[in-house]
């Protein structure tokens, strides 16, 4: 590259921290995939506004003969359009070469959930696990509640810290629920995690402000409760990682699995798009294929 393209890079980068605040490792990812396509181009690169659709058309056939896989090859092609937009928007180039080039389609990985049996498992272990000696008498049951909420509701993890006790309507048994783009929505509560609730308000004795508190009797953040369920997996039998968004899959899966239509569960999670929750009808597919296979025995 010439000095002229890396100065573009940089103002590029800036343009990225400054108005879109990307992270550090977005920013990393996308330098590197622009470097990548102009080693690659290097013996005819004279400058990023001469690249044709063309030159970027050699390169995706370029990254398959690599065997890339089809979201890497997404990701640099991310980076090259998102620094040809700027380009556009910015630096008065006419058109983005990299809109036109057809893309592979990526192949979406099927969420990970638990089984009912391994649900049961780690709900019922913030009370066989032994609480540290400092710790609130009152811990147990916010753990506790936490998880049966987590399965009950479906909840994101953002969206359960920033919960207040006045979200919560004990009468109707539904909680009102802020997610993502400020949308309301508002959710039903199972009979177990409304009992767990209820136990844990009544034993930390919280009667308003948020719902989920730390020893310091302030809003538990949400790495405190990633943290919490990886203490409660450590002592279970649960033999892979789970994070507070698996326990989202688990019920969401749960539920088509027993009979819920597809629509009721998109407005449950808050999705946005079906074709985001249609995501949950493979897994429940794939369960019921590998139940028929070790189960019939004229199945394999």
């Amino acid at each position: 590259m010439d000095d002229h393209s890396d100065a573009l890079i940089d103002d590029y980068l800036d343009f990225l921290s400054i108005e879109k605040n990307a992270s550090p490792r977005t920013k990393r990812n996308y330098t590197q995939a622009l470097i990548d396509f102009s080693n690659w181009n290097e013996k005819s690169f004279s400058s990023w506004q001469d690249c044709t659709s063309e030159q970027f058309r050699e390169y995706l056939h370029h990254l398959h003969l690599e065997g890339l896989a089809a979201s890497t090859i997404r990701l640099r092609f991310s980076a090259l359009r998102s620094f040809y937009q700027y380009l556009v928007l910015r630096r008065g180039l006419a058109k983005n070469p990299v809109s036109e080039v057809m893309l592979p389609k990526a192949k979406r990985k099927l969420p990970v959930v638990l089984s009912v049996t391994q649900m049961q498992e780690l709900l019922d272990m913030p009370y066989k696990v032994e609480q540290p000696k400092q710790a609130k008498p009152w811990v147990k049951h916010r753990d506790a509640a936490i998880m049966e909420l987590f399965y009950s509701s479906g909840l994101r993890l953002a969206e359960l810290v920033s919960l207040n006790v006045e979200d919560l309507d004990s009468d109707s048994g539904t909680l009102r629920v802020v997610g993502k783009g400020s949308k309301e929505r508002l959710l039903p509560i199972g009979s177990y995690a409304m009992k767990a609730i209820q136990h844990y308000r009544q034993d930390a004795q919280i009667h308003s402000g948020p719902l989920f508190l730390n020893k310091s009797g302030t809003r538990l953040s949400t790495r405190s409760v990633g943290k919490l369920l990886e203490k409660y997996l450590q002592q279970s039998t649960i033999p892979f990682h789970v994070t507070p968004h698996k326990l989202r899959h688990s019920f969401a899966t749960h539920m088509l699995d027993h009979g819920a239509d597809l629509r009721s569960v998109q407005e449950l999670l808050g999705h946005a798009s079906l074709s985001t929750t249609q995501i949950y009808t493979h897994v429940t597919k794939q369960r019921m294929q590998d139940t028929y296979r070790s189960a019939h025995p004229r199945a394999k």
